[in-house]
């Protein structure tokens, strides 16, 4: 058992914290304020690589396993969680989806674009009456012959205005018993004729990146961009979750280190009764939690990178990695705030930003309720992992590498 990261990942982690401190968080708080993503962050992240970090070079990607996918998204949360949300949706939902169920055309015209951050793009699930009940949306999509025509409105998706392609689950079959049957994915050009897309505002936290919604009004999907076989949607989707959950998991852990070395750093400058706070024990208490979290939500994301990496199916321990990192972080945010005094209440320090946005995640991506129930399915022998017909392919950096 090998716990140390490679001079590869190490690399990853140098380059994408020197990219997050250096080229994003000058700017942050004013996005923050502005509620407006920065226009200059997806072509950077395209230019360095970010995007495609654990896609094979063959379909433009730079070739990096899964675990190098969990560091990148760490370091990115640790500035901002509008970064990590990028990695989510980008990647996670669209691009591992891609490559784990797509065609070879699929890939060639898709993936390769969007891991070269040529193409953004995003993954539109959940609906206004439809997130964690989710094979029950209501969103349609009709044969026509060689093509489909979707109807239906997608919510609170991130990158909705941004991106160029859209992951879509919809329903093509009304009649079947079971509801989760119905269901198939496309991958959908936004600009085609029937789309309309917008930004929601007044978001609690991740204010600095963009959410909106889509509306499908008879839109013409051609066959070709089916992802997977008609009815397996809801597969393709729960893995698209798996994906995006391991992502969220990896991030939460780096706002968790954020809150901590804010704190640190603040604990120590700051005097109360004649000596700096960090010398009485409720604060180390507070600050001993923190770095306890930290460790215990690192090392069951690596778990989840490691089992992917190794080819295996790991809903179960991606399921846990988020429930316990995102939980973790809002504690720690929390602490935070709470270790800063009055001056954590307010943005001229970064942390009551970090717990704004560490709610959220305890909510998308499969909320923590639904990840308490995944886990006690497990727990009681309910639920087993059953072959899926296209698995996430193993890391092999062979074949990963080679152009």
């Amino acid at each position: 058992m090998d716990f140390g990261l490679s001079q590869e990942h190490e690399m990853v982690r140098r380059m994408v914290r020197d990219f997050a401190a250096k080229e994003v968080y000058p700017g942050i708080k004013e996005a923050d304020r502005n509620q407006e993503m920065d226009p200059q962050v997806l072509p950077r992240m395209g230019e360095l690589g970010i995007l495609g970090i654990c896609i094979p070079v063959r379909y433009g990607g730079q070739g990096m396993d899964y675990l190098s996918l969990g560091l990148v998204c760490e370091e990115l949360e640790a500035v901002d969680t509008t970064l990590r949300v990028v990695m989510s949706v980008h990647t996670g939902l669209a691009s591992m989806t891609l490559l784990q169920w797509g065609s070879e055309d699929q890939k060639r015209r898709f993936l390769t674009p969007l891991a070269k951050g040529e193409l953004i793009g995003c993954g539109a699930f959940s609906e206004p009456g439809a997130g964690s009940d989710f094979s029950h949306i209501s969103a349609a999509g009709k044969r026509k012959g060689d093509s489909y025509v979707l109807n239906g409105e997608k919510m609170w998706i991130s990158l909705a205005t941004k991106a160029d392609l859209a992951m879509v689950t919809v329903r093509t079959n009304p009649e079947i018993e079971k509801a989760s049957a119905g269901l198939t994915t496309f991958v959908v050009e936004l600009d085609r004729p029937g789309i309309t897309r917008g930004d929601i505002h007044g978001k609690l936290g991740v204010r600095a990146g963009s959410t909106g919604w889509i509306s499908f009004q008879d839109v013409e999907v051609p066959l070709e961009n089916r992802v997977g076989e008609e009815g397996e949607g809801f597969k393709v989707t729960m893995s698209a979750f798996d994906s995006g959950r391991y992502t969220v998991a990896a991030g939460a852990t780096g706002l968790i280190r954020a809150a901590l070395e804010a704190s640190l750093a603040y604990a120590r400058e700051r005097n109360a009764f004649g000596r700096p706070i960090s010398d009485h024990q409720l604060i180390r208490q507070k600050l001993a939690t923190m770095r306890r979290e930290y460790e215990i939500a690192r090392l069951l994301y690596l778990q989840a990178g490691w089992l992917k990496n190794a080819g295996e199916r790991n809903t179960l321990e991606t399921s846990f990695a988020k429930h316990f990192a995102t939980d973790a972080s809002f504690r720690a945010a929390s602490e935070a705030i709470q270790i800063h005094g009055a001056y954590g209440f307010s943005d001229e320090y970064d942390v009551e930003r970090y717990m704004r946005n560490a709610r959220g995640a305890m909510i998308y991506e499969g909320s923590n309720e639904i990840q308490t129930l995944i886990q006690a399915e497990y727990a009681l022998k309910e639920r087993q992992d059953k072959p899926l017909r296209m698995e996430m392919p193993a890391y092999d950096a062979e074949i990963w590498q080679a152009g």
